[in-house]
């Protein structure tokens, strides 16, 4: 009798603890299996639309620490070790399933524009150089990654309409407003804190800038722009605004990021705010998983893209990861080739199939096309050209202006010179 209890009892503890693996082994299964799913869904999404990144930094870096010599670094090889951590070359771009990206001059503009450029004619097979919507998505269907130039900082024109036109017609299709200084006519976000705004927002002039980019079809970027220059452009706009690469203020409480009142005001203009990586803009109060701003964590971007979809909308959310600008990015969002996480976080999520689309590209590619559609409707409009005097208030002392490059010297001394030139 004692022999049969013993029996049943390890029959009952042989049953229990199978009963268990297996409850413990389907849920693990089950993740396992959405963890792929979610990560091919995104990879699907991503093939057929393409992810359109607006703020990519590489081109300067290039200039900076190569001084353009495009020959010294290949692109098609890994040069993650190249310039403290780059973010971004070939292998990783295609890894990263990127379709589209807005390369950004600042300093040395002209300089900058040319690597661009060079950069495409260099690698034929895998960029385009892209002026439209349109070319956005062509370039995505026959498997090429669309190259666009963005200008970051309003302080490239000089000051000057016929600038900004030639700005056109060399390909730029946004420009920055300001960067980390004023321009004579807008105030950039380091004046927030200033009691005492040099322009209090947009001057005169500068709504005249703003009527001219939208006639000649540049898409107006509020990053770096002060609250009070974001608002006043968002009142006189005519076509949709971008922000390139700026997140959420409410979760993270850096000023280059947009509040929600500049949040709500953006989903009545139609624009789009591309969310940037940078974890010196993500990883503060109230919203920071550490007290280092070095750190930061991909579930930190996807919370920054929910609350611009919850105060904005989801036509409002794109992406702008400010690689190879920023020095420090996300855990789990280290460079280009990191895209697929992300969006396959904003499957598991919850975010619909249409919603993911937009925050990959379709939103962006939206506010493109309305651009586009105003430049047509002011066709008619003759040029501005009106200017600010070189020596009047706020321009003879401006110190926010292009850069003059000054490489290395590499000429041969004059004496070696064999015969001067003349023309």
């Amino acid at each position: 009798m004692e022999r049969s209890r013993l029996v049943l009892l390890v029959v009952a503890v042989v049953v229990l603890v199978t009963a268990l693996a297996v409850a413990v082994a389907i849920p693990v299964s089950r993740s396992k299996r959405r963890t792929i799913s979610d990560l091919d869904k995104a990879r699907r999404y991503m093939m057929e639309v393409p992810l359109i990144d607006t703020h990519n930094d590489l081109p300067g870096r290039l200039r900076m620490h190569e001084n353009g010599k495009l020959q010294n670094v290949d692109l098609n090889s890994d040069i993650s070790h190249r310039f403290n951590a780059s973010h971004t070359d070939i292998p990783r771009l295609r890894e990263g399933l990127v379709g589209g990206q807005f390369k950004d001059a600042i300093m040395h503009l002209l300089d900058t524009i040319d690597i661009i450029k060079r950069i495409v004619q260099m690698y034929p097979k895998t960029f385009d150089f892209v002026t439209t919507a349109q070319g956005i998505v062509d370039s995505h269907a026959n498997g090429k990654i669309a190259s666009l130039i963005g200008v970051e900082g309003g302080h490239a024109m000089d000051s000057s309409m016929a600038v900004l036109r030639m700005l056109y017609d060399l390909g730029v299709r946004y420009m920055t407003i300001t960067h980390d200084c004023n321009t004579p006519w807008a105030d950039n976000w380091q004046e927030i804190t200033n009691p005492n705004l040099e322009h209090n927002g947009l001057t005169a002039y500068g709504k005249r800038v703003i009527h001219e980019m939208n006639r000649l079809g540049i898409m107006v970027d509020l990053s770096h722009t002060s609250t009070k220059t974001m608002t006043g452009i968002l009142n006189v706009t005519k076509a949709p605004i971008i922000f390139s690469h700026s997140s959420a203020f409410a979760l993270s409480n850096h000023y280059r990021n947009v509040p929600d009142d500049v949040l709500r005001m953006v989903s009545q203009n139609g624009g789009v705010v591309m969310t940037n990586f940078y974890t010196e803009y993500i990883n503060l109060p109230p919203g920071n998983v550490s007290t280092d701003t070095r750190e930061g964590t991909l579930e930190q971007i996807a919370d920054h893209m929910d609350h611009i979809k919850e105060v904005c909308g989801w036509q409002c959310v794109g992406l702008g990861s400010d690689f190879n600008g920023g020095d420090t990015h996300p855990t789990g969002l280290e460079d280009v080739s990191k895209f697929p996480d992300l969006i396959a976080e904003l499957i598991r999520r919850d975010w619909t199939e249409t919603e993911v689309k937009g925050a990959i590209g379709n939103n962006l590619l939206r506010v493109f096309r309305d651009v586009e559609a105003i430049k047509t409707e002011m066709r008619s409009i003759p040029p501005d050209e009106s200017m600010i005097s070189r020596d009047s208030e706020g321009e003879a002392s401006n110190p926010c202006r292009t850069y003059v490059y000054n490489p290395p010297s590499e000429a041969p001394p004059i004496s070696t010179v064999t015969a001067p030139f003349t023309l």
